[in-house]
């Protein structure tokens, strides 16, 4: 893997950087796993609880996460996650994964944090394993549910 050398953020998406996120993508065998960032967006804006950002290297769009925060139930899901095919490999994903991490760990009651999964060969379930996520045994549709509980460690 090639050393990170920009700093990884979570930044707003805006008109301004809109057209930027939209043409990321994954490479063409991981697209069965994860919705283009257009549906992402699209469908936050009709859900209560979505929290989405762009991920930067430095000033570069890379990636794209979506969270779904409800506080009320302290209740907290990784719910898209992607980083574009040319940037792959660099640990961007890793630091950004920490990040949504981080971020999760100081919400109110964040006790976990909850993903699904499309399982399959090429899948993301080592790259989640990697950071304490571990498998429930729960399905969504046809998603597998993996969570990462929350210690001191991670």
């Amino acid at each position: 893997m090639k050393k990170v050398t920009a700093k990884v953020s979570l930044q707003p998406v805006s008109k301004e950087n809109l057209y930027e996120i939209l043409k990321l993508q994954v490479n063409e065998e991981q697209r069965r796993f994860v919705a283009s960032n257009a549906a992402s967006i699209a469908e936050a804006f009709y859900e209560d609880h979505a929290w989405f950002r762009a991920i930067y290297a430095g000033d570069t769009p890379v990636g794209f996460v979506m969270l779904s925060l409800n506080e009320a139930e302290s209740d907290y899901s990784l719910w898209r996650f992607m980083i574009d095919e040319s940037h792959q490999g660099k640990g961007y994903g890793r630091d950004a994964i920490k990040l949504v991490i981080e971020k999760v760990r100081t919400m109110p009651g964040a006790e976990k944090l909850d993903l699904s999964y499309v399982p399959g060969d090429g899948g993301p379930a080592g790259f989640y394993q990697s950071f304490g996520f571990e498998e429930t045994g729960e399905m969504d549709g046809d998603e597998r549910v993996m969570r990462l509980t929350f210690t001191s460690k991670n």
